[in-house]
């Protein structure tokens, strides 16, 4: 598997300081079941590539059991396409050899790693069902895509092409870390298979390397399951992590970023769901409240931040799926807690839309982005629980702003955010929703933007604060 990295940057050189590889000397780095010989073939002030070369030893694949399964005939263990078609060992050379630069750091030269260069990238060969997926896959990221095919043999034509592609990736500004994550992710989705084990941890490794770019792909739910061999342990949940509080902004309009557009490289850009957590945190501890209620806590983000608040002496997190209170258990080390922190946080599942008595009592209840995950017909059960009967001396409640839907290039009209909404309101609809609650249940309420002002289309989130 050759893959080769090249930029017309000026001095075409920086590359190297970003791959942390020197392009005067030949590397090699030893892999699982081979090596990667990492070079460059130019280097000049012009034009610069570095090519990582991957030798896999199809005897030690066979050996150590990750060869293909042999069910297709008896020598397939021996004649297949591992040493040579990209694959996920092509991931696991990129993290080992250019871990440095898919982290986005660069010692020598720290400001690099946040410059839009023009980059080409040339894969040979990869396995793909056909060019059009190779599009389908790589053309919302902003590339421009070349693809060349080859026939399963010359010499018999009617046997037709092959499934391996020559792949050529070329961008006009892009950060380099990004290219690498992109190819990091879809060459293990375009050959559907892995040589290890897909667990939790590749879940967190999908997260960790797709974040920035993959909730906003067109064919996300598509990557997902190839990525995760189509596990549905592993691939519903992380689609929903994956997606909690993304916002689908355009990969090509993020593309057409000018370098002046991009981050200082030691201030990472916050998202929007971290905006609306570290709001509604700041407005509980502004409000005071000792005992706080989070409706539709989720994996425990913002109990995380609530814990940091020395005035919360107790709070509980409620939410519908136990898969998710199970995940904020281990993320917030629940088990490993000092008995009085532990003391403070209750983890437990329930309704909305049913009364509950356990939520009686508190200061002040925060519901983040969950209302529009209920029918609308459902949402006068809500108002009845939470404001009726459990009656927090706040209420914060945050969701979708629809009238912000316009800026999204990825949405066509009446299209929402998230797959699971039901519904998404306008600010004039959240406004008189939010103002008939305070009314009927002795609150008062103000609402607030949250994100980036857009001028008449408002933020893409907004925030209502009752107050009794």
């Amino acid at each position: 598997m050759l893959l080769t990295i090249t930029t017309t940057h000026q001095p075409a050189t920086d590359l190297g300081y970003l791959l942390h590889k020197n392009p005067a000397r030949l590397q090699t780095i030893d892999i699982a079941y081979g090596q990667a010989h990492i070079f460059y073939p130019e280097a000049t002030a012009e034009r610069c590539t570095a090519a990582l070369l991957l030798d896999i030893d199809p005897i030690g694949l066979v050996r150590n059991h990750r060869g293909p399964a042999g069910e297709g005939f008896a020598l397939e263990q021996y004649v297949n396409d591992r040493p040579y078609a990209a694959s996920s060992f092509l991931s696991t050379a990129l993290s080992k050899a250019f871990n440095t630069a898919m982290n986005g750091t660069c010692k020598d030269r720290p400001e690099l790693p946040e410059v839009l260069l023009p980059l080409e990238a040339t894969v040979a060969v990869v396995p793909a069902a056909n060019a059009e997926q190779l599009r389908r896959l790589f053309a919302p990221l902003g590339y421009e895509i070349d693809t060349q095919a080859y026939p399963l043999d010359p010499t018999v034509p009617e046997w037709g092409e092959s499934r391996y592609f020559t792949l050529q990736l070329r961008h006009p500004a892009l950060r380099l870390r990004d290219l690498l994550s992109h190819l990091y992710v879809l060459i293990p989705v375009l050959d559907n298979d892995k040589h290890y084990w897909v667990n939790e941890a590749e879940a967190d490794k999908l997260l960790h390397r797709g974040a920035a770019w993959l909730p906003q792909h067109p064919d996300r739910e598509f990557i997902t399951r190839r990525y995760l061999r189509n596990l549905a342990e592993f691939v519903n949940p992380t689609l929903e992590r994956l997606l909690d509080g993304d916002e689908p902004v355009s990969p090509l309009v993020l593309a057409a970023a000018t370098e002046a557009d991009a981050p200082e490289p030691a201030q990472a850009k916050q998202s929007l769901h971290d905006q609306r957590l570290d709001r509604v945190a700041e407005e509980i501890r502004r409000l005071g409240a000792r005992r706080v209620l989070d409706l539709g806590c989720g994996e425990g983000k913002l109990v995380r931040r609530l814990l940091a608040q020395p005035q919360v002496e107790h709070i509980l997190g409620l939410d519908v799926s136990v898969r998710e209170l199970q995940r904020a258990q281990q993320r917030l080390h629940v088990a490993e807690m000092p008995p009085r922190q532990r003391e403070r946080l209750t983890l437990t599942q329930g309704s909305l839309l049913y009364h509950d008595p356990r939520l009686a009592g508190y200061d002040a209840a925060a519901v983040v982005e969950v209302i529009e995950h209920l029918d609308e017909s459902r949402l006068a059960a809500f108002e009845q629980v939470v404001f009726a009967r459990a009656q927090p001396g706040a209420v914060l409640v945050t969701t979708p702003n629809a009238d912000y839907n316009q800026r999204y290039e990825s949405l066509s009209a009446g299209e929402f955010r998230h797959q699971d909404h039901r519904f998404e309101w306008s600010r004039e609809q959240f406004s008189a929703w939010a103002a008939g609650v305070a009314e009927r249940h002795g609150y008062r309420v103000r609402i607030e933007p949250l994100g980036p002002e857009a001028g008449e289309f408002g933020t893409p989130s907004q925030l209502a604060v009752f107050e009794r």
